[in-house]
């Protein structure tokens, strides 16, 4: 039943749904992992259209309140999202399965899968903050990530050819301890410094297919720049994430 909060309220009727639906969740009506109504069964309950009803899912998923997950509806969030500490994740005693930790650490049971490791040709982007030509080839080594079953994030590192070359561990899915960062130093690459951008955009297709999101949902967009004490990239991590299944966290120092 509606509450006649709904049919009372001067609110715009796509938020009078939103906050119906959020009082059922927060009062264990609709439970954690319980599924939405479907969008049929809302537009009869509130009497409204289509339109409206996925305005107001929209809102209750951007309050992560519930999770939309292609082809098999919505549901309420059973789990916090992940909180990605960025200002710690890189540190050499926290490099390893840093994503597997911190989602095991917001309650879910998290997995990956390597989708391809190989020679590529390095994308404009790419080749600029490695500083090679467009097109060079670069090794390439592609993840995705899971929690519960969920894919939430999807991550391509390139490295440039001539140093990737002679570490074969690079080309292993699994490359040891530490990942790739610690077989990097261990030939001599010392890291010195991360950088990353970070934007928030609509998925492309083949990204919402991916992470299994509705389309035009959010994604978080990070590339990050692994760099060396003597100023050289040696990797960039080009990585898109469900924006409702994670919190960025970064701590800077106040001092120069």
């Amino acid at each position: 039943m509606a509450s006649s909060d709904v049919t009372s309220s001067a609110k715009a009727k796509y938020l009078q749904i939103a906050d119906d639906l959020a009082a059922q969740i927060r009062s264990g009506t609709l439970a954690a992992g319980d599924a939405v109504p479907s969008e049929t069964a809302l537009m009869e309950r509130y009497g409204v259209a289509s339109g409206t009803v996925r305005k107001a899912v929209a809102e209750l998923r951007a309050t992560q309140l519930i999770e939309t997950h292609h082809g098999r509806g919505s549901f309420v969030r059973s789990r916090p999202p992940v909180l990605r500490k960025s200002s710690d994740r890189f540190r050499r005693t926290h490099r390893k399965a840093a994503y597997l930790a911190e989602a095991e650490q917001s309650g879910g049971k998290p997995s990956v899968t390597v989708l391809f490791i190989g020679p590529a040709e390095a994308p404009e982007e790419i080749a600029g903050r490695l500083g090679i030509p467009v097109g060079s080839q670069v090794l390439a080594r592609k993840r995705r990530y899971f929690r519960e079953g969920v894919p939430t994030e999807e991550a391509t590192s390139y490295l440039p050819w001539d140093i990737a070359k002679d570490i074969p561990e690079l080309f292993a899915e699994n490359p040891g301890g530490g990942g790739i960062y610690a077989r990097l130093e261990d030939h001599g690459h010392s890291l010195a410094e991360f950088t990353e951008t970070v934007r928030a955009r609509l998925a492309t297709k083949a990204e919402a297919a991916a992470l299994a999101l509705s389309p035009g949902s959010p994604v978080i967009h990070l590339v990050r720049n692994a760099e060396t004490e003597t100023g050289r990239t040696v990797e960039v991590c080009d990585t898109v994430m469900a924006a409702d299944q994670f919190v960025l966290d970064y701590r800077f120092p106040a001092t120069d």
